[in-house]
Parts: structure tokens; sequence; C-alpha cells
């Protein structure tokens, strides 16, 4: 990978590591139990990974043969089979690793691997067979010509009887490159008379592992395409599915339409009839039915039903949008609540605050939320109905009450009481509002 960044097993794929996708795959399967293997930068495997998986440490990179020993003293006694995955095949399918587990089963097999037929098996083990059997797994460092024409590939994929398996890992021998090979115990079930089966793929690609920065894109191109297959199944137009670019863990609800250049990463849910792009980007953000999103930013954020975004405008960190808010050009968000039917429609930035209802949010309206003497933020509350006009100043903490106008270029350093009017510099009370006025038209 040519990397001084990161374990191999962590460079994402469709939004997220490419060990997550296995470990998601094996755990469909429904697993008693799974043991990760960890070495090589081991401690950065588990901080990304967090506490819910049971790690086992190969402390010496001694092979595959050497990694599942590591794993004997968690596992031997505990379990009547064990299934081996490698951790950098993220397109293994759930619906695969169960094929071979009930083949294992039903066949009541020592060894059963899963080998695919490869037009080009170059880098691959090759799976050697006398007429059905399967009788051995060749490197290919160690192939013979003959045996290197050979198309069957081994895909590291295994399910073994575990009393089996535990009583013979230890004959392994230290190869030529001072490894042990779990291949080798495919020779050693053969020699014993012993049942290898094999569930055989008609093509590679899903068991392809990733050892560079041109397989990790050929990857992100498969998983990509099958989460975008899996959406238009499902009632979601892409009206360019090749220039759509949604992680694998994406929701989206029937009818919704999604336009190119549109990124939906991991984490995003969007609700049904929303229309989101082009040139979106949603990351771990909840978007609810209805919505409108144009050429805007969505990060960590909450969105209700029916509200319209952009195009250019930027949902931060913390942003809670109610239902039937107007976000329009070069509106930015952070950290902060904007009620139902709020009309935010041109540049303005609302940070560290608490909008309510109905508000109207004038072109230019900034909330001054940071103190750089006391390197501090303080919060802007606006109640119902009030109307800001444009460019006014809300300088934190203050308080707007219900009912209350600001006049443009007011800058707001003192609370204003409810139905009152206040503009100038700083801003002062000028008189009652005329009238509680109702939603006002973006």
């Amino acid at each position: 990978m040519k990397t001084k960044m990161m374990n191999k097993v962590l460079h994402p794929v469709a939004g997220k590591p490419m060990v997550r996708h296995v470990l998601s795959a094996l755990s469909s399967t429904g697993v008693e139990r799974i043991v990760l293997v960890v070495g090589h930068e081991s401690e950065q495997v588990r901080e990304a990974l967090g506490d819910g998986i049971e790690y086992v440490e190969q402390r010496q990179q001694l092979g595959t043969g050497h990694a599942v020993q590591q794993a004997q003293k968690a596992l031997q006694g505990q379990v009547d089979d064990v299934m081996v995955l490698c951790g950098d095949t993220p397109l293994l399918r759930a619906e695969t690793l169960c094929r071979l587990k009930d083949l294992h089963v039903e066949r009541c097999a020592t060894v059963s691997m899963l080998t695919a037929i490869a037009d080009d098996p170059t880098g691959y083990g090759r799976v050697v067979r006398q007429g059905e059997s399967v009788v051995a797994v060749v490197e290919e460092q160690s192939a013979s010509a003959s045996e290197r024409a050979i198309r069957e590939i081994n895909s590291g994929v295994y399910c073994f009887d575990a009393r089996w398996l535990w009583e013979n890992i230890q004959r392994l021998q230290l190869s030529e490159k001072g490894e042990y090979y779990l291949t080798d115990l495919v020779a050693v079930a053969a020699g014993q008379g012993r049942l290898v089966s094999a569930l055989t793929l008609d093509e590679c690609q899903e068991v392809m592992g990733i050892n560079d920065r041109v397989q990790l894109a050929e990857a992100e191109a498969v998983l990509r395409w099958r989460t975008r297959r899996k959406l238009m199944l499902s009632g979601v137009t892409l009206v360019d599915p090749a220039h759509s670019y949604v992680d694998d863990d994406v929701e989206v609800g029937v009818d919704s339409v999604i336009y190119p250049g549109t990124v939906l990463a991991t984490g995003t849910k969007i609700g049904e009839k929303c229309t989101i792009g082009p040139n979106s980007i949603i990351r771990n953000s909840v978007v609810g039915s209805e919505c409108v999103i144009f050429a805007s930013v969505v990060e960590d954020s909450t969105v209700g039903d029916r509200v319209t975004i952009g195009p250019f405008s930027h949902l931060r960190s913390g942003a809670k949008i109610a239902a039937d808010v107007h976000l329009g050009n070069f509106a930015e968000v952070k950290n902060s609540q904007l009620g139902e039917r709020t009309k935010m429609g041109h540049f303005s930035y609302i940070g560290d605050a608490e909008l309510g209802s109905d508000v109207n949010v004038g072109a230019g309206t900034v909330t001054c939320n940071y103190d750089s003497e006391m390197k501090s933020k303080s919060r802007t509350k606006v109640g119902n109905r009030v109307a800001l006009g444009s460019d006014t100043m809300l300088v934190a903490p203050v308080q707007v009450g219900d009912d209350a106008v600001t006049g443009a270029g007011a800058v707001v350093t003192r609370d204003v009481k409810r139905e009152s009017v206040v503009l100038g510099v700083p801003a002062k009370p000028l008189r009652k509002a005329k009238k509680a006025h109702g939603p006002i038209g973006s």
C-alpha cells in the first residue's frame, strides 16, 4: 500500500475500513464468536475498531498458519467448527460465507474452502485436484509450470473441523520464506484421507485481496455499484448512477431522486420523496421526507420533513432543522436549532443558537458567538415569529423575545423584549411592534 499512515486493513472502502466489511459479512452468517488476530500496528487497529471485538495478538508475523495458532487458546473446546478469513477481502458477501458454512456442515467435511476461477491467477495460490478431490494448495512461488497454469485459486477463506484443526495445526512446517502457511493443512487433511470440500465461484472478484491502491480503487467501485444497485431496486432514482457516490451503510427512502455529483457518506439516512443534488454532500446526517438539498453540504446534522436547502448552503455539526424550514443561498448553520417554518434566505450565519418557529432571518444576519478575548462561545436564543432585519448582528449571549423585530444593521448586545422593535448600533428599543406577525414568506 506504500503508506506511512495506517494499517492496510484500515484503509476505507465505501466509507468504512475494509476489515469492517469483512466483520459485517461474517456477523451476518450467525457465527457464535468472532476473534480478530492482530499483529503489525495492532494498537491502531484496536483504536479504530473499538472494544466490541475479541482480539488476539500475533506478536511475530510468521504467516497465516501462525496467525490461526494464536486463536487456539481462545477457541479450543469452545466451538465445533472454525471459519478463517482475511481482513483485506472487503468484497466477500455474507451469502457466500453462509453457503460455505452450509456446505461444510452438510458434508461433515474436515476442511472446506472457498475457491474461484480466475482469468489471470497470478499472485494466488493454486488449487490442486485429483479428479474432483482437492488435494493441495500450492503457493505461486513454489508452483511448477503446470501448477501455475491452473486457474482455480485459493481465496484464503476456510471452514475447519475445530478439533481436527487444533490437533494438526502444529504439524505445519516452516516454509522457505520463514512462514507457516495455513494452506498446507489442505494437503495434511487430504493425506489423512479426510474430506476436503470446495465451494467454487465462477469469478474471483468477490475474493479479491487488497494489496495496493489500484485494487483499493477497484474494490471501492464494486462496493459502490452494489449499493447503488440495491438503492435503485428499492425504488430510489439515481439520475446518473456512475456519478453518484453512496457509502455502504447509507439508507434512502422510496421515490427519492439523487442527482449527479452527490456524495452520501457513511451514517446518512434520507427519507422518502427527497431530491438530493446535483453536487450535494451529506455526511452522517438524518434527512426527513420530501426535502430538497441542492448543491449544499450537510454534516452531522438532523433535518426535518419538507425542508429546502441551497444552493451553496452548509449545515455543520449539531445543526437541527425542524420541518418546513427554508435555507437559501449561502446559509450556514452550526450547533443550532431552527424551529418550524423558519426562513433563512441568503448570506447568513447562525451558530450556537436556538431559533423558534416562523422566524424570518434577513440577509446578512450573523450570530456573533465567539469572544476572541475570552476564547469562549456563548449562545443566542430567538423566540417565535421574530423578524431579524438584514445585517442584524446578534452579540451572544443574548435573547430576542417572541414577535420582536430588529431593524436593518442592528447590533443587538442586550436582550430584546417581546413585541418590541429595536435598531441602531448598539440596538435600542424604538417602539412596540405594530402587530404580531404570522408566518413570513421567503
